[in-house]
């Protein structure tokens, strides 16, 4: 008899359309990764706007119009909200940066004794506003790199492509960073309804209105997405052997402390010798503790992923940044994090500069997405 069943699973079917466009998300996510860590590495607000300015260029030619990738907006927005928090701080707060240039001055509030230290109101100088606007913004330009990759790749893409052992965390960390793109196409979605309707959308009335649809759908989404896991066979495993179990444990365990003492190594002056080899066997030992952890949960996928030579670049791209950066910072501490006393205008370096529009090279090498006809 035939094996017609084995001969159609070998069949490999042709895809078509915007499938063959698409990047892995892994290499959306570890490029968008590698700017968030280039943005780590300076205070320096000419370059954390060339950076969020690449990010977004970025965003806008390959962005597609599934609902997930409307969050960038909402991210960028988010990001705003953060430095101007930060900056309304400073000002009612105080700062410890001592500064010469006083902007202006707010009522003071007098604070018992036991509150030394903290005050509330007073001086408000040029210096301290740059000191928390230059952290303010590196914290900003965090939030839209992750933005962008929540943007370019979908989180849920992402889990196919997650070894079997760190699938139940990869569920938990996906439905996690598909709630706020839902949660605001909803809003979106309600806030149009009620406009068509004629009925306002704004203001605290608004909010009160379109909140409750907002939290019921979200209820019903939760309930939707228990059943299919459930019918999928969420959380069963496979039986495995005791000393597979034991050897998967110890592997994986000694695999992470190894890790962290490599890591330790290299960030101490003693620890130069031993760091790196430590740290590279303790990555191996943990890759191979996940790869045995994997036989717990068998798997299939659907069309997985492929990992091809666009994906190594826009990956590497991410992680070239990334480590220019990191050099610049060590060879040129003053270029990367200008001072503020005295109070100077920041320069903005030629290479660290040259090295973050190394970013845009996505734009070079995907393809852009052909926009199908609606």
């Amino acid at each position: 008899m035939p094996d017609t069943g084995l001969r159609a699973a070998r069949t490999t079917v042709p895809v078509r359309g915007r499938a063959r466009f698409e990047l892995h998300p892994g290499a959306w996510w570890l490029w968008s990764l590698g700017l968030g860590t280039a943005a780590t590495r300076t205070t320096n607000p000419l370059l954390l706007a060339l950076l969020m300015a690449v990010a977004g260029y970025v965003v806008a030619v390959h962005r597609s119009s599934a609902p997930w990738a409307r969050s960038y907006t909402a991210f960028a927005r988010l990001a705003v909200a953060v430095l101007l928090i930060r900056l309304a701080f400073t000002a009612v707060l105080g700062s410890p940066v001592p500064g010469t240039h006083v902007l202006f001055t707010l009522p003071e509030i007098p604070l018992p004794g036991w509150a030394q230290g903290i005050r509330l109101g007073g001086p408000v100088s040029a210096e301290a506003l740059l000191f928390s606007g230059y952290n303010g913004l590196k914290l900003a330009a965090l939030l839209v790199c992750v933005g962008a990759a929540n943007a370019l790749a979908a989180p849920a893409n992402l889990l196919k492509s997650l070894p079997g052992a760190l699938y139940e965390a990869g569920v938990a960390v996906v439905v996690a960073l598909t709630f706020a793109p839902h949660l605001i196409a909803d809003v979106q979605r309600l806030r149009a309804a009620r406009r068509l309707r004629g009925r306002p959308d704004r203001g605290l009335r608004g909010l009160f209105q379109v909140g409750l649809p907002v939290l019921e759908g979200a209820l019903e989404r939760s309930v939707a997405l228990a059943a299919a896991m459930d019918a999928r066979g969420y959380g069963r495993t496979a039986e495995v052997p005791a000393p597979v179990r034991r050897t998967t444990t110890a592997l994986t365990l000694g695999g992470l402390l190894g890790v962290c003492a490599g890591t330790y190594g290299l960030l101490t002056a003693e620890g130069g010798v031993y760091g790196m080899p430590v740290l590279l066997a303790g990555a191996l030992a943990a890759l191979a503790g996940l790869r045995l952890g994997g036989r717990r949960s068998p798997r299939t996928r659907y069309r997985p992923a492929a990992w091809g030579v666009r994906a190594w670049l826009v990956a590497g791209s991410g992680a070239a940044v990334a480590a220019l950066l990191g050099l610049a910072s060590v060879r040129d501490p003053g270029a990367l994090h200008p001072g503020v006393v005295p109070l100077t205008a920041p320069a903005l370096p030629l290479w660290p500069a040259a090295a973050i529009l190394l970013g845009l090279l996505p734009v070079l090498v995907v393809p852009q997405d052909r926009k199908e006809p609606s």
